[in-house]
């Protein structure tokens, strides 16, 4: 399939207003472009309840949103985890879709601010993602939600992140997590895909980006640990099952299949979906694309059929 013309209408428009690659401009200014994409999400859904607290790890205080839906609950918990190669990105970019998710999956929604690199380096993205499941683990009960229904999921850096924390939650004898939700994973930093070297230029996010975002966040000599490449990990029996939503003109899309081809040969029940015609980043831009609002709905019923009492 060619490239959806929402998708090229999106991609023409962002050559035409000239905005310098990522690669070029600092962290302070790709921080602050990144902050119009809250825009493409479209309206913002009511939902039943939004609390913001905080969670204490290693001293320091990182920012959680707590999404809440209407009805009697007590409701199931999804723990998300935003993209932005682990150097942009926040709580404001993805609340659009995550109040949609909320009232599709019938569900807590805890969307989680953890410390961005370059300030704070791999593996504190990791640490700060495990602490919060944590802590959600242990506190939702006081916000209406079961801690025995939890799912995690992220988007490209965020969907990195979810699959490790399911390693570490596997491996460190908790919490128990119920399901994953990977949206176009980065799942190695190897980047010698196929998919990269088509989807590298071109298709908004770029070889320069990738590398710019990875070289902000981990040194060379760590990228092939498993808890910042999950596809390398040796063992991923008794993972959740899982969800991986990839897009066919995202230069990510072979690295998240690869990882799903790897749960699947290692016994765990596992749905792929690639959004034909799509770009990365798609699922935060529901407003202007309506694959976007697909996803949504995917991710809302897979959700409330996996965390079913």
């Amino acid at each position: 399939m060619t490239l959806d013309p929402q998708a090229k209408f999106f991609l023409d428009q962002l050559a035409a207003a000239k905005t310098p690659p990522v690669n070029e401009l600092s962290v302070k200014d790709n921080r602050v472009n990144a902050q119009k994409f809250k825009f493409l999400g479209g309206m913002p859904e009511q939902v039943s309840r939004v609390e913001n607290t905080t969670v204490t790890v290693d001293g320091e205080e990182i920012n959680i949103r707590i999404y809440t839906p209407e009805g009697e609950g007590p409701f199931p918990v999804f723990i998300y985890f935003h993209g932005g190669g682990w150097v942009i990105g926040d709580l404001e970019v993805v609340d659009p879709p995550l109040r949609a998710v909320t009232n599709r999956a019938q569900a807590i929604v805890v969307s989680v601010d953890y410390r961005l690199a370059p300030e704070h380096r791999f593996p504190i993205a990791t640490e700060d993602c495990y602490a919060a499941t944590k802590w959600v683990a242990e506190n939702i009960t006081r916000y209406n939600g079961d801690p025995s229904r939890i799912a995690v999921g992220g988007d490209s850096a965020g969907g990195n992140l979810a699959a490790v924390v399911t390693l570490m939650a596997k491996e460190r004898g908790g919490p128990s997590i119920s399901y994953q939700v990977l949206i176009y994973p980065a799942t190695d930093f190897a980047n010698d895909t196929s998919s990269h070297r088509e989807n590298g230029e071109g298709y908004f996010l770029t070889k320069g980006a990738i590398d710019w975002f990875g070289a902000q966040y981990i040194t060379e000599s760590e990228k092939k640990l498993p808890y910042a490449s999950p596809l390398l990990a040796k063992d991923l029996t008794g993972l959740p099952p899982a969800l991986v939503i990839t897009a066919q003109y995202d230069p990510l899309r072979d690295e998240g299949e690869a990882y799903a081809n790897r749960l699947k040969e290692s016994g765990i029940q596992v749905e792929v979906t690639r959004y034909r015609g799509m770009i990365h980043g798609f699922f935060w831009m529901a407003g202007i694309i309506d694959q976007g609002k697909h996803a949504i709905d995917q991710i809302g019923s897979a959700l409330k059929k996996a965390l079913s009492s």
